[in-house]
């Protein structure tokens, strides 16, 4: 694989436009990226404190104490009953795993790889550094002989778009009849919007108690505000798990003591998601009603931490128009092409900016 394998890094486009949306006299509210902007809670942070005498190499697989925490949150967030400690495992946060999993999976030139339409553009950098390919496809019936990973992201990045048990039990089935391990990038569970809980691919309504050849992905950057932590894990095939961790070993892929001790904490603690939650709840309001009072539609964005809205205009239009009013917001050519119509705007910022969003808002709506 060489450099010019891979995409330019998208974000460096908007530079122009965070520019102008600078040049506002109250300043630029940034919802181009989700950053957690609230603190990493206190039971957390005096984790971390507590656990940085680490003279020791750490352990790539994690504690026991971590492993047992991420089996005991599956179990009581996300209804996964009886995973083992040798099914779970700590990552570097979850970016570093989606880009290395294929390398770590031993797949290279002649495999496919095959994501959602509209994705987090990671999914398919994960195919360019192994030299497999990037195959863009929602339905599983299109899915091609010869496909040896399969990513599913519910609750999407950047729509918010949830898969239900039934679209999951289809994914299962098609994956298992192409001899493919199929994976879920489930970090924005703990955000669904609506009344159910967003299901994982491991739930026994999906899986029917086999896990063979299935990983859920999680971050607690979002949950917990841990971005900064790098705080992510895996589980599902004990087998498959177990393979990728000899690799890990190898590399050196392995989250600091510290952290790993502030990750149990964080998994134990319901109550601090809960909060944050909430604080998410009441930014997705104000910001969802003033862009629909500036003529904006929402699609999807039935969880997560973003607003997937258009004004039915290039993508690029919308993200002058917005950067004029000082508001920074993500094209969704990044996700699903230079033919989108829809922006991305996240959540992750404080009260006082997603006001002063609004506030911007009520006068593009009255221009």
């Amino acid at each position: 694989m060489t450099r010019s394998a891979l995409p330019d890094f998208p974000w460096d486009s908007l530079a122009p436009f965070a520019a102008r949306a600078r040049e506002h006299a109250d300043g630029i509210v940034d919802l181009s990226v989700g950053s957690p902007v609230d603190p990493t809670p206190a039971v957390i942070r005096e984790a971390l404190v507590a656990a940085t005498d680490a003279h020791a190499y750490p352990q790539t697989m994690g504690t026991p104490a971590l492993r047992e925490a991420i089996v005991r949150w599956y179990a009581r967030r996300r209804g996964v009953v009886g995973l083992t400690t040798d099914a779970v495992l700590p990552t570097i946060g979850s970016k570093e795993l989606v880009a290395l999993l294929p390398l770590l999976l031993g797949l290279g030139p002649g495999d496919t790889i095959v994501h959602p339409r509209t994705a987090y553009p990671t999914y398919a950098v994960g195919a360019a550094l192994v030299g497999a390919t990037a195959v863009a496809e929602d339905d599983p019936a299109r899915w091609p002989e010869g496909t040896r990973l399969i990513w599913l992201n519910s609750p999407g990045n950047p729509n918010g778009a949830v898969l239900g048990v039934d679209a999951l039990r289809a994914a299962v089935a098609r994956a298992r009849a192409l001899g493919a391990v199929l994976v879920n990038d489930e970090c924005y569970a703990e955000l669904g919007w609506g009344e159910e809980p967003v299901p994982s691919i491991l739930h026994p309504a999906v899986t029917d108690g086999d896990r063979t050849s299935l990983l859920s992905v999680y971050s607690l950057s979002k949950q917990s505000n841990l971005a900064g932590y790098r705080a992510a894990f895996l589980a599902g095939d004990a087998a498959v798990v177990g393979a990728m961790l000899e690799v890990r070993k190898h590399a050196g892929l392995i989250p600091p003591a510290p952290v790993q001790a502030a990750m149990v904490a964080a998994l134990d603690d319901d109550a601090h998601v809960a909060e944050q939650r909430e604080r998410y709840r009441a930014r997705r309001v104000a910001l969802r009603s003033a862009l629909e009072g500036a003529g904006f539609r929402i699609d999807r964005s039935e969880a997560g931490l973003y607003l997937w809205a258009t004004r039915d205009e290039p993508a690029w239009t919308t993200i002058g128009l917005l950067a004029e009013h000082g508001i920074l917001a993500a094209p969704g050519t990044f996700y699903e092409g230079e033919a989108s119509r829809h922006v991305r705007l996240a959540l992750t910022a404080t009260d006082e900016r997603i006001a002063a969003a609004v506030a911007r808002l009520a006068h593009l709506s009255n221009a």
